[in-house]
């Protein structure tokens, strides 16, 4: 496993953009698949974007393509989830998570998981 960090999130208005940033710890951080779930109040865990060990390729849920970008920095032990033209139906508590299986779709598939950051969007 490997322990995760997020940051960056906080309130924005419609339109805006915001970049979230999750630190991982553990030397085997470049053989996970990372991915970015988010969890709206009384609404089940949805999934957001993953990104493959190399960065090579990358999945998005259907809300979020063309919206949302997931990079990572293995030599910084990091990944990143930029969010662009943010809406009011992106409010959610959002999570970074790594897995090593490749369904990156499922959060079943996930055994490390950060403790989630806020992410308020107005109107």
């Amino acid at each position: 496993q490997v322990q995760l960090v997020e940051s960056g999130g906080g309130l924005v208005q419609a339109g805006d953009s915001l970049r979230l940033s999750c630190a991982a710890s553990g030397r085997t951080f470049s053989t996970y698949f990372m991915g970015w779930f988010r969890q709206a109040p009384g609404k089940e865990r949805e999934f957001v974007a993953a990104i493959t060990w190399s960065g090579g390729s990358t999945y998005y849920g259907d809300s979020m393509k063309g919206r949302f970008i997931i990079s990572r920095d293995n030599a910084k032990n990091t990944f990143y989830l930029q969010m662009n033209s943010l809406k009011p139906e992106d409010t959610a508590v959002y999570y970074c998570a790594a897995t090593k299986l490749l369904n990156v779709r499922d959060s079943r598939t996930y055994d490390s998981w950060g403790q989630g950051t806020q992410v308020t969007v107005s109107s």
